[in-house]
């Protein structure tokens, strides 16, 4: 998210705001009361490009979230296009573009990819149009969707609206517009949009939908979004779901349950992320993940998804690389293992896959992506996606746990399919006794394709892992 919290240390806070949008109420009078004007938004603009037909059902998507700044030397749009084929390699379906619009430069600005200036441009930081155009074209070409990061909560001090719109921002008593202020931390960069004012919703919409048709993008990453009201966002996805062009997948930065019911694809993966560094790095047992399959998942539906991961751009910064927080190259492995097959959606953030112990701190400018310094690690996450691909049962499947105190176990089954996973969480080698139904059974290893006879017990390495399939 923008502001930087560790959120999977403290309860999200939950807005809830009436709708504006109801009817209105008799005047008790004959005469109707008058109808307010339609507030004026921007016509939604000529599609460019051919809309992707490609795009992975929700539950298939492989994310891969993309820093511009840190991507590449250039650090721009043309970067990331040059190495769109070794994304693609990993097995990713899926890019991320973190937010793309010109930011703040007033002299609050923290120079923050996530103080938005302008809606419906595209920073010259990273590039033009055309240069989006080109990444997103390219991509495409890859089979790969496209989705952009949306700010809506707030503005930079220096976007247009603040002069031209204030009444579309939450203000003090004294008139003043107020800075972004929540679990008591106050962001004094950014400046907090009024949610009930019905013409900034209208026009933030538009502003959102003109992606799809300007840059033929495929969906949206909405920042911050436990901070806006459901109704906000139902209206928001109601009114994208209805460009039938486009197959859109929406993910919410978000842990509220609600976010299913308003129409999102995707809830964040916070408490799972939270529960990787508490049985990694901190030693809790590793059946603290099974619940939070339950948790986590409250509220969705037929095949909605949790986005998990072992790292993105904030705790990246604020906590330290998967590598620096979990035991090396072997234990971020091994994390991962566990945050992309166990259930849900996998995400990786660029660096991810070269084994990075440096950090990639805010505002992102200090550090660059050093590619190609760790083959290995790269061979493992693609192999490991490759596996996910290929197996159902991996990919969809209903798990059922088998963890201990120091391994993460489970078995997922989808239609005659079945897998079976063992992750050790410690830096020390572990025997984990298989259950009666699952000892003296054959398997394929997914990763290598051989065949592999189990007995009564497996002795895993340190943060040895084994994907298996039937």
């Amino acid at each position: 998210m923008s502001l930087f919290t560790n959120t999977y240390r403290t309860s999200l806070a939950v807005v809830i705001a009436a709708s504006l949008l109801g009817a209105c109420k008799s005047s008790g009078t004959d005469t109707p009361a008058p109808t307010p004007p339609t507030p004026p938004t921007t016509p939604a603009p000529t599609q460019y490009g051919t809309p992707f037909k490609g795009v992975p059902d929700r539950q298939d998507a492989v994310m891969y979230q993309v820093n511009m700044r840190a991507f590449s030397q250039s650090g721009n749009f043309a970067g990331v296009t040059a190495r769109l084929d070794s994304i693609r390699d990993l097995g990713v379906n899926v890019l991320y573009l973190m937010p793309i619009y010109p930011i703040g430069t007033d002299s609050k600005s923290v120079n923050s990819p996530y103080a938005v200036k302008d809606y419906r441009a595209v920073n010259a930081e990273f590039g033009s149009l055309t240069d989006l155009r080109a990444l997103v074209d390219g991509a495409h070409q890859r089979n790969m969707a496209v989705m952009l990061d949306w700010v809506a909560n707030h503005t930079s001090w220096d976007n247009p609206w603040i002069t031209q719109h204030s009444d579309w921002y939450k203000k003090g008593a004294a008139g003043n517009i107020l800075p972004v202020s929540n679990n008591g931390t106050t962001y004094n960069d950014v400046a907090q949009l009024d949610f009930s004012n019905t013409a900034m919703r209208l026009e933030m919409i538009s502003a959102l939908k003109s992606w799809v048709y300007t840059a033929n993008v495929d969906g949206f990453r909405f920042d911050y979004a436990d901070y806006q009201p459901n109704d906000f966002w139902k209206q928001a996805i109601d009114t994208l779901r209805n460009v039938k062009s486009h197959k859109l997948l929406l993910l919410a930065e978000s842990s509220r349950s609600s976010n299913f019911a308003s129409g999102f694809d995707y809830n964040f993966g916070f408490n799972f992320y939270g529960g990787i560094y508490q049985v990694y790095k901190n030693g809790n047992a590793a059946t603290a993940f099974d619940a939070l399959n339950n948790t986590e998942y409250s509220g969705a539906t037929g095949s909605q998804q949790v986005v998990r991961y072992s790292t993105n751009h904030d705790v990246n910064g604020s906590d330290g690389t998967p590598v620096e927080l979990f035991g090396g190259k072997a234990g971020a492995m091994s994390a991962f293992v566990v945050a992309a097959l166990y259930k849900g959606v996998p995400m990786i953030y660029n660096g991810q896959e070269a084994g990075m112990s440096q950090r990639i701190p805010f505002p992102f400018t200090g550090v660059k992506v050093r590619w190609g310094v760790n083959p290995d690690v790269k061979r493992a996450y693609k192999q490991l996606l490759s596996a996910r691909a290929n197996s159902a049962a991996l990919r969809i499947g209903a798990p059922t746990p088998y963890s201990t105190a120091n391994v993460c176990a489970f078995t997922k089954t989808a239609g005659s399919e079945q897998a079976f996973v063992l992750a050790n969480v410690r830096n020390s080698a572990q025997t984990y006794m298989l259950p009666t139904n699952l000892a003296n059974t054959t398997w394929t290893d997914a990763l290598t394709g051989s065949s592999l006879k189990l007995g009564t017990e497996v002795v895993l390495p340190a943060y040895g892992y084994v994907v298996l399939k039937k």
